[in-house]
């Protein structure tokens, strides 16, 4: 296959970008708003809700492979991973919608009705995510276009960020004027429904390149025992883990830091609206500098370098509100290229397993990192919960000097200990530039018709 026949026009890019942008509509809202919703809005115990995540999460997270594997035994015209966009994306928005809805039931059956509509939006979440992220590892073989490719998501999917950071405390206001739980309710509807469309753009504007062997013969074990000796793509399952798990800790902590330590909710949109836009700027910088510095390189400096910055996060006054805004703009622009080389590395993996094996299971590959990522959001979003309930925290009322102490520490602190053993981590990861180039040409070699 030429270079140039491996070149993907920059329409495709957007399109597939803005799956993600699709998937963020609704992933952000979940990791920074969800917690707060279940305790302010909802009206259940902090305790609760993180028993609550742990359980339904578990669940969410063992079912990822489960989808990967399905996904790689999909054979339509359309491909193995695009018709899943299709299928899925009105179940997705409606469950979404159902999942920010309060009824108006007691104690007892909004817990149960918690339950079940977070954990149906769980498995439509992954029907539709597992396939998507996929599909970014057979638009193109080419090792340096998906880098280029997992940029153009990235970027859409801080978008996809920025709508939730910045919009939806304001939608909330507007659309329930005063009434907070129809607020919510609105807002995710609208973005339910922005959603729908950019998910079938993205279908319509990607195309599948990269197949399996035809004469491939494969069995799930088979799959299962490639990616238990899959040594690069086991570093990634443990980095997955890590990051989420620092992510979903600080993020879900922002709306109580300023609500409760500031005292200035509405402050937290424009705060978060820094962060992601010094994030997108970090991505857009992520091909140059792993062009000169190599995935794992950069991926480890970017890890350290944010993790000395969380700490420092620690130290503001509540009216320090120009430092803690410099402090966000600063770690969210050093994680920048984390998520888009993240993404990349598990294509290289990809590649890896086929040039070892002799056998493909792109959709599997991804569904387990995806169940390393959940389980780092499983983890974060449980602690973040019980951590809330261990310094004391009640809903709507003054806190506690050792609260507020407790929700800067998970600000600052607690998840920068979690970042910087994935700086550490990653030097296990051995598919460096020379090594993936190898591999990239082999395979391409294997395919050409005798």
């Amino acid at each position: 296959m030429s270079s140039e026949m491996e070149r993907l026009t920059v329409k495709e890019k957007i399109g597939y970008g803005l799956g993600d942008t699709a998937s963020n509509l609704f992933f952000q809202t979940f990791m920074l708003f969800l917690l707060y919703f279940y305790t302010d809005i909802f009206g259940i115990p902090a305790a609760v809700a993180g028993t609550m995540f742990l359980i339904t999460r578990i669940w969410d997270t063992v079912n990822d492979p489960i989808m990967g594997v399905i996904a790689d035994r999909t054979n339509t015209k359309w491909g193995k991973f695009r018709p899943w966009i299709l299928w899925m994306v009105l179940p997705f928005g409606i469950i979404g919608v159902l999942t920010f809805t309060t009824p108006n039931l007691g104690m007892t059956g909004k817990i149960v009705y918690a339950y079940i509509t977070y954990t149906l939006m769980g498995m439509v979440y992954t029907a539709i995510n597992i396939p998507y992220s996929a599909l970014m590892g057979v638009i193109t073989p080419n090792s340096i276009e998906r880098t280029s490719l997992s940029s153009y998501r990235f970027i859409g999917a801080f978008v996809g960020g920025l709508i939730v950071q910045g919009l939806t405390i304001h939608l909330i206001e507007i659309f329930g004027r005063g009434n907070d739980a129809r607020g919510y309710q609105l807002t995710i509807g609208l973005f339910a429904a922005l959603a729908v469309i950019m998910f079938l753009i993205t279908f319509f504007t990607t195309k599948e390149r990269v197949q399996p062997d035809a004469k491939q013969k494969t069995s799930i074990a088979k799959d299962l025992k490639d990616l238990a000796n899959n040594g690069p793509w086991i570093v990634l399952f443990f980095l997955g883990i890590f990051t989420l798990t620092f992510v979903s800790i600080r993020n879900g902590s922002i709306m109580y830091y300023f609500k409760y330590y500031v005292g200035n909710t509405a402050l937290a949109a424009a705060f978060m609206v820094s962060g992601t836009v010094a994030t997108i700027v970090g991505v857009i910088l992520t091909k140059p500098l792993a062009k000169i510095f190599g995935k794992r390189i950069l991926y480890m400096a970017c890890m350290a370098l944010a993790s000395v910055f969380i700490v420092l996060f620690y130290f503001p006054g509540k009216d320090d509100i120009v430092l803690m805004f410099i402090l966000q703009i600063i770690i969210c622009f050093v994680l920048g290229p984390t998520s888009p080389l993240v993404w990349a590395m598990y294509a290289d993996s990809a590649d890896y397993s086929e040039w070892r094996t002799g056998r493909r299971a792109t959709g599997l590959v991804f569904s387990a990192a995806t169940f390393a990522q959940k389980f780092g959001w499983t983890v974060g979003g449980t602690l973040a919960g019980w951590m809330l309930a261990y310094f004391g925290f009640v809903a709507n009322v003054e806190q506690t000097p050792g609260t507020l102490t407790g929700i800067r520490l998970m600000m600052s602190f607690i998840p920068a200990v979690v970042s910087f053993a994935g700086a550490i981590f990653v030097l296990l990861y051995k598919l460096d530039e020379k090594t993936m180039n190898t591999i990239e040409t082999e395979l391409a070699q294997r395919k050409i018709p005798a």
